[in-house]
């Protein structure tokens, strides 16, 4: 049985200008950097950079594809005006629950800064349903 998400490994085209970004940008610790990757971490998460060998676009069509991060509620807005200060591109506005920014690193993965759980998404559910929405226990 799985027990969670041990590691994200992301492609990248430029790895010190990647590490720059989550290191100094987003504030995840750096651990190792070598030629073609590093080590970060955020909290429990294990972040691999590697370096793309190709040079082709990350995803040309992603979808709502994206990888949140935890960030406490208090923390949240200095973090958002952080980024936006410093001209991190934003790919689409907040519409559900919680406080969230949604915003791109420099290879244009969507990321996601979020501040709550999934217990607290759920009770927001539970007295706002999404259109089919069924819940389960367990």
């Amino acid at each position: 049985m799985l027990t969670g998400l041990n590691h994200l490994t992301l492609s990248v085209r430029d790895l010190a200008r990647s590490v720059a970004f989550y290191r100094n940008t987003l504030g995840l610790r750096l651990h190792a950097r070598w030629d073609r990757g590093a080590y970060l971490s955020a909290g429990e998460l294990w972040l691999c950079l590697s370096l793309d060998a190709q040079d082709t676009p990350v995803l040309a069509s992603p979808g709502y594809t994206h990888y949140a991060f935890s960030i406490a509620s208090a923390d949240f807005a200095p973090f958002a005006a952080r980024l936006r200060a410093a001209g991190v591109p934003e790919w689409q506005q907040n519409r559900s629950d919680g406080d969230s920014l949604y915003f791109l690193d420099p290879d244009g993965h969507q990321l996601e800064a979020h501040a709550g759980s999934l217990a607290q998404r759920l009770a927001a559910c539970r007295a706002a349903p999404y259109a089919g929405m069924q819940f389960f226990d367990g």
